[in-house]
């Protein structure tokens, strides 16, 4: 095994009041580069002091942050936006080694959209003195206001880490609050830089602090009373874990779960736009977006052709390779143990669920050159003649892996849709703007998409349904979730008190 000093990364500690902190008793685990499986740094686990020094650095820098007016908190996290932008090749370099995502999805989409999002929250924040007010009598009258929690955790997933951190920080920095964010110990990487670069942009000490470490991490953050908020990204099972010890503290969570979204396909559809968003909402970031449409429910009339075309789209377009080449569009999955969790779901498919196999496969790509053959690539994979009961159907895969249903009826479809407990996303293709709105209406999900796939601009709440999350990242909503509200009644005129009236 690689030394520390001989790895292509620096260890990877806490940044607690603006530095670097490395506590010597703690453990450490190694960070891998998805397409060759070779070591890329060290990383320092948080330690119970870390994460008590932590909390108490972001207490300390809760009342003046809070205080700082709006528009000078926007200023700071502008900053911040530029910075990004200036160093986006850099960060989405560190993102693609430490992913395995295509240089070509990191460089124009991850860092990208994280800022925008930043950038839309810094603009928003500046109303956070907003209120209404409410004449009673002539001489009362009530006011009303919003005032930031305190000191919030955010707990990233391994497959969007920068664009997630800022998912997450944006608007609880824009409304006042301090705020403690914990990677995901796959992909830490790009962490340190986006905490470096709020540092740069004028953050106040503790007002941004990074922890690194496994679920043990993360548990004991949300345990702590200390703690006003919890934003969670990651699969149902351990969001239902984070909101059972939540709970114990009544403290607010926001959850984004996982889907098995359906991506629904009528007669009338443009085929050809339906198909190109069909790999988007597949084989885009090798399927690892908890948004994907995995059932892709198509009209019985028009199942054959779609299926054909999509296949044939599948080998015109996608480009597996070295993810920092330019020229690839599909890099590996982000680790060992989940290339072993999706090749079993396809092998479960071939062999339980007698699916058809209309491409890909359990193998990896003949393609690969020698030194990417010890990377998780998985092969883009179509099965066909699927039914609702199938495993590879119902339980979400997180890997590019689509799964062909036919259907007869809109009726029909609508509530096959619905089956399951998770209600992330859907996506309709129709010509028929009566045929779009009914499905939207009726389907269970929180995103939702017509005649097209994926897009989750700032403005747009994201949220799910079901299992599949609780609350809202994005779009106002968001920032009214990292706030309390505060109603005041004044009285300015004789008061004869209550108690005489009895």
């Amino acid at each position: 095994m690689a030394t520390p000093s001989a790895l292509p990364f620096p260890p990877q500690t806490q940044y607690i009041n603006n530095r670097a902190h490395h506590d010597q008793t703690s453990e450490t685990f190694l960070t891998y580069n998805p397409s060759t499986g070779a070591p890329l740094a060290q990383v320092y686990t948080a330690t119970p002091s870390d994460i008590d020094l932590a909390i108490k650095a972001s207490l300390a820098a809760f009342p003046s942050w809070a205080a700082t007016p709006p528009v000078e908190r926007s200023r700071i996290l502008l900053k911040a936006v530029q910075l990004l932008r200036e160093r986006n090749d850099e960060i989405a370099r560190v993102e693609t080694l430490d992913t395995g995502k295509a240089w070509v999805e990191t460089s124009t989409v991850d860092v990208a959209t994280g800022a925008d999002v930043l950038e839309y929250f810094a603009g928003l924040g500046m109303g956070m003195g907003e209120g209404k007010t409410v004449q009673l009598r002539k001489k009362a009258w009530v006011y009303t206001k919003k005032v930031p929690l305190g000191v919030c955790v955010g707990i990233g997933a391994w497959n969007y880490p920068i664009q997630i951190a800022l998912w997450k920080c944006a608007p609880a920095l824009a409304a006042g609050n301090t705020f403690i964010f914990k990677p995901s110990e796959v992909t830490p990487l790009t962490a340190t830089l986006l905490a470096q670069i709020l540092t740069t942009a004028g953050l106040p000490p503790g007002v941004f602090q990074l922890l690194h470490g496994a679920s043990t991490v993360g548990s004991a953050l949300i345990s702590d009373p200390r703690i006003s908020k919890v934003s969670f990204t990651g699969q149902p099972s351990t969001g239902i874990t984070v909101y059972r010890t939540a709970s114990q503290n009544l403290l607010p969570v926001t959850l984004e779960l996982g889907g098995k979204s359906p991506f629904i396909v009528f007669p009338d559809a443009d085929i050809d736009r339906a198909v190109d968003c069909c790999m988007t909402a597949n084989f885009y970031s090798s399927g690892q977006v908890c948004t994907n449409g995995t059932r892709v429910f198509v009209h019985e009339t028009i199942c054959a052709e779609f299926t054909r075309q999509l296949k044939a789209k599948v080998e015109e377009a996608v480009r597996i390779g070295d993810p920092l080449d330019p020229g690839t569009n599909f890099g590996p999955v982000v680790s060992r143990q989940h290339y072993e969790k999706v090749v079993s779901y396809i092998n479960h498919g071939i062999r339980e669920d007698k699916a058809t196999l209309v491409i890909g496969g359990p193998e990896k790509p003949e393609t690969l050159p020698e030194e990417l053959k010890s990377g998780f690539y998985v092969n883009p994979t179509i099965f066909t003649d699927c039914t609702d009961g199938m495993k590879i159907v119902r339980e979400e895969i997180f890997g590019p892996v689509a799964c062909i249903l036919s259907f007869s009826s809109k009726e029909e479809v609508i509530r096959r849709a619905n089956d399951t407990v998770l209600g992330l996303a859907a996506g309709v293709f129709t010509r028929d703007l009566d045929t779009a709105c009914e499905v939207m209406d009726e389907v269970n999900a929180g995103i939702c998409w017509v005649n097209s796939w994926g897009e989750s601009p700032a403005q747009m709440p994201v949220g799910g349904w079901g299992l599949s999350g609780l609350g809202f990242e994005n779009g106002s909503e968001a920032l009214a979730q990292f706030t309390k509200g505060k109603s005041v009644l004044v009285e300015n005129g004789a008061v004869e008190p209550a108690f005489s009236k009895l």
